[in-house]
């Protein structure tokens, strides 16, 4: 690092954060990120559960395999080079890529691969359970992995396809530690838990050089990174809560990229000089449930006019503007599976019409929960005023999103406005949320909201569900995704409506910044500045 960027850095770190500095310019070799990182818990990949320690994650360590910035939509080699599936043995054998090295500089092995996801059951924490989906548990987990010179074994008990293992193992709790490096920092034998909580013991193309919680987070290249160094010499990350002040930031050039802006500050940036606003699809779909416990909402005709009264267009092009984009399925755009098609536009004379046929009297009136904050307040009165047009009176009940969550969880709403975040980058992740409920009982809680809205799914769609899961050949499991969706967007209780994205504010020459559908694939490794 020149003295130049020496001298840049140390100003960047004295800076009393959130406040606008009176600097002109980021350096040129510096990527400068305002964001709101309150969430932070834990940075150890076997404990991080929230957005921004995800992403910290993505930047740090790698998995055997993964969904990388180069392309979101394939899964490629990461520390293993290749592989080999037998679906009938349930075994996945992996091959380490030769010459990898820690940033620690200690070499990768199948050891530290066995060590990095027992420690996940281990301290069993929430990632524990993503793992645990393919039937691992901490008593048999030694008997699942095993690692002998350059190849790893995996055993697997679930009845899963390996296209599923492999994408459980690419999710952030399949990050490979550092072995030694953690030993060498454990406490009372807690695995370096205490250590990783503030420290980074990776293979990735960023480490951690300082982190204080709330403030910032300064990450410096991995010049021996396998997938080449970051042209970045730096990454500052500023916690800065404000979005206005963000924008600040951003216009008098003190960064490169704000993150957390309103959809209207947004809007005043596009056009501005020196600054470009992007749009990024999230993984977050949203959707208008029907609580089959409520008489009116059981009849499949009130379903089928639901979907013509929801006025797509017009909040997208509103409101909603740079905020969603209309999607009409349960698996998210821009992955492997996902289903495109949006067959139902607003229409209240259709929806009339269908109401009228199946005999359904109308006006009647259904509660819809809704939690208060942007932007489901404006989407509760614009599909009050749409759906009052068919004769179905919304009578807006808003709350805390706990309140509202915990109402959903308990099956005591009548409709609900939601969104879902799918655990996994895999089309069963969502799957068994919308497209499966083998026991309907109010004795038997399941965290799906086909459950939730007590809707006791057909017997073949359930077969269907199950059936893709451990399906082995990747291209008829993708069709069979798609054909559970088509069924789901067509006749179900739950009426799918918009897929969530981030609008970035970005200085124009910033280049190469990667922002996923999830945090855990924002990426910061081929950022350039022309």
């Amino acid at each position: 690092m020149n003295k130049l960027t020496q001298i840049s850095l140390a100003a960047f770190l004295a800076m009393p954060l959130g406040l606008p500095p009176a600097l002109a310019d980021t350096p040129s070799d510096i990527l400068v990120i305002a964001s709101n990182i309150n969430d932070i818990v834990s940075i150890d990949p076997a404990e991080a559960y929230e957005p921004s320690s995800g992403e910290l994650v993505g930047q740090t360590y790698d998995r055997l395999v993964q969904y990388d910035a180069t392309d979101l939509e394939t899964l490629a080699p990461g520390l293993a080079t290749e592989w080999t599936a037998d679906a009938e043995a349930k075994t996945i054998t992996f091959t380490l890529r030769e010459g990898v090295t820690f940033t620690s500089g200690n070499p990768l092995t199948g050891a530290d691969v066995v060590y990095s996801w027992k420690r996940v059951f281990v301290l069993n924490k929430s990632p524990a359970a993503i793992l645990g989906q393919i039937g691992w548990t901490p008593e048999n987990y030694d008997e699942m992995v095993s690692a002998e010179g350059n190849t790893v074994t995996v055993r697997y008990t679930a009845d899963v396809s390996p296209a599923f293992v492999l994408n459980v193992l690419a999710s952030r709790p399949g990050a490979i530690v550092d072995m030694k490096t953690t030993m060498e920092n454990e406490v009372d034998g807690d695995m370096g838990n205490a250590f990783l909580k503030a420290n980074t013991a990776g293979t990735g193309p960023f480490v951690l050089r300082d982190y204080r919680p709330a403030e910032m987070i300064n990450l410096v290249a991995n010049p021996d990174y396998f997938g080449g160094a970051p042209a970045m010499r730096s990454v500052i990350v500023r916690h800065v809560a404000e979005s206005a002040t963000q924008r600040l930031l951003l216009e008098t050039g003190d960064i490169d990229i704000a993150r957390n802006l309103t959809g209207d500050q947004a809007t005043a940036l596009e056009g501005k000089d020196g600054i470009r606003v992007e749009t990024f699809p999230q993984a977050t779909v949203h959707f208008l449930s029907l609580n089959q416990k409520a008489e009116a909402l059981q009849p499949p005709a009130v379903w089928e006019a639901a979907r013509y009264l929801v006025n797509y267009e017009g909040m997208a092009d509103s409101f909603l503007k740079g905020q969603m984009q209309v999607h009409q399925a349960f698996w998210p755009s821009g992955f492997p599976g996902a289903l495109n098609d949006t067959p139902y536009s607003y229409d209240p004379e259709k929806a009339k019409q269908i109401l009228a046929d199946a005999g359904i009297e109308t006006p009647f009136t259904v509660t819809l929960d809704v939690i208060n904050a942007d932007p489901f307040p404006d989407m509760a009165q614009s599909m009050q005023a749409t759906f009052a047009e068919a004769g179905i009176n919304l009578d807006i009940l808003p709350g805390t999103g706990s309140q509202v969550i915990t109402k959903y969880r308990a099956r005591t709403h009548q409709a609900m406005l939601l969104y879902w975040n799918p655990d996994i980058m895999d089309p069963h992740s969502n799957a068994k949320a919308f497209a499966y409920n083998s026991n309907n009982g109010d004795d038997f809680y399941a965290p799906s909201t086909t459950w939730r809205n007590a809707w006791a799914v057909p017997d073949e769609i359930n077969a269907e569900t199950m059936a893709a899961l451990a399906e082995a050949d990747e291209a008829t499991r993708l069709e069979m995704y798609q054909d559970l969706q088509r069924k789901v967007q067509q006749d179900s209780p739950i009426i799918m409506t918009f897929q969530a994205s981030d609008r970035v504010a970005l200085a124009d020459d910033v280049l190469g910044y990667v922002h996923g559908p999830t945090s855990n694939f924002i990426y910061y490794r081929l950022v350039t500045k022309d």
